[in-house]
């Protein structure tokens, strides 16, 4: 029986864009690829909600989500890893994607500006993830299509929490601020990369 898939039109409704076919296409031509830098994602999710318990101490909520987020963001990684080693793939050293960097190049410098931005980052960040693992699953075999079809639920559940908190951090309307790092994001997903990343835009088209 195939696995359930959680309702994601929020996720839908909230990014700008589908990751394009290309993307998926490039992900079926290099398995080991996705799984290496999925396993690097997972470990920078933890580490943006590590960093952000150590920054605000003064808001519970955050530290008790940062802190859940944290553990299950290690328990994917660590998931990742299993699945890497029953297949025999190495872990090389990759270069990161401009995706997350381009994303926080948009950080206001000045509090709660960069609060505000940095959680509403990872509130896409999250999205795009999920989206993705939704995207990729079907073509996937049954064991990689049954785990990444687990994640969806708290990939998800981010998503929520960190907008949420970037909500009660600005304390008034945050549409406009994410409406502007969408658009970021958008242009990120659609534009052509060089290299395949897990959060990698369009394959460039060589001649």
């Amino acid at each position: 029986m195939s696995q359930a898939v959680p309702d994601l039109s929020a996720i839908h409704d909230f990014l700008l864009c589908p990751t394009p076919d290309a993307w998926v296409e490039a992900a079926l031509e290099e398995p080991e690829l996705m799984l290496v830098d999925h396993a690097n994602c997972e470990k920078k999710a933890a580490g943006t909600a590590l960093n952000l318990m150590f920054r605000y101490l003064e808001d519970f909520e955050l530290l008790n989500k940062m802190s859940r987020l944290a553990r299950e963001e290690l328990r994917h990684f660590e998931q990742v890893l299993a699945i890497m080693e029953r297949r025999g793939i190495r872990y090389p050293h990759v270069s990161a994607s401009r995706y997350a960097a381009g994303l926080r190049e948009q950080v206001r410098s000045a509090e709660p500006g960069r609060l505000v931005d940095t959680l509403i980052c990872g509130a896409i960040i999250e999205a795009r993830s999920c989206e993705r693992f939704a995207r990729i699953a079907p073509h996937l075999d049954e064991e990689l299509q049954k785990f990444y079809l687990s994640l969806l639920k708290s990939e998800a559940r981010h998503f929520r929490d960190y907008l949420a908190l970037a909500k009660k951090a600005a304390g008034e309307d945050i549409s406009v601020r994410v409406q502007e790092l969408l658009e970021v994001e958008q242009a990120l997903v659609q534009n052509p990369d060089g290299e395949f990343r897990f959060h990698s835009g369009a394959p460039q088209v060589t001649a």
